[in-house]
C-alpha cells in the first residue's frame, strides 16, 4: 500500500472509530488519519497478543483491527485526559 492508500486507511479507520466512541473529539483531517494510521499497529499488537505471536515485530492489521485499535487508543486519550 503506498503512501496515498495509507492517508486514505488511516482517515477511513479514524473517522469511524470516532464515529463509534462516544463524546467530543475535536480533531482535523491529520490528527484523524494518525489516529486511523497508530490505531492500526494497536490493532496489530493486539492481535499478536490474541493470536499468541511475538508482538516485537510491529504489523499493521486490517480495517477492523485499525478501527479496534483506534477505538482503543480514543479510550485510552480520554481516560488520560479526565485523569487531570
Amino acid at each position: 500500500m503506498g503512501l496515498c492508500g495509507w492517508i486514505l486507511f488511516g482517515f477511513l479507520a479514524g473517522l469511524l472509530a470516532r464515529a463509534l466512541t462516544p463524546g467530543e473529539h475535536r480533531m482535523g483531517f491529520i490528527r484523524t488519519t494518525l489516529l486511523g494510521v497508530v490505531g492500526s499497529f494497536i490493532g496489530g499488537l493486539l492481535g499478536a497478543l490474541i493470536r499468541g505471536r511475538d508482538i516485537m515485530v510491529l504489523e499493521p492489521s486490517g480495517f477492523i483491527g485499525a478501527v479496534l485499535g483506534a477505538v482503543v487508543l480514543l479510550a485510552f486519550a480520554g481516560w488520560l485526559h479526565s485523569a487531570r
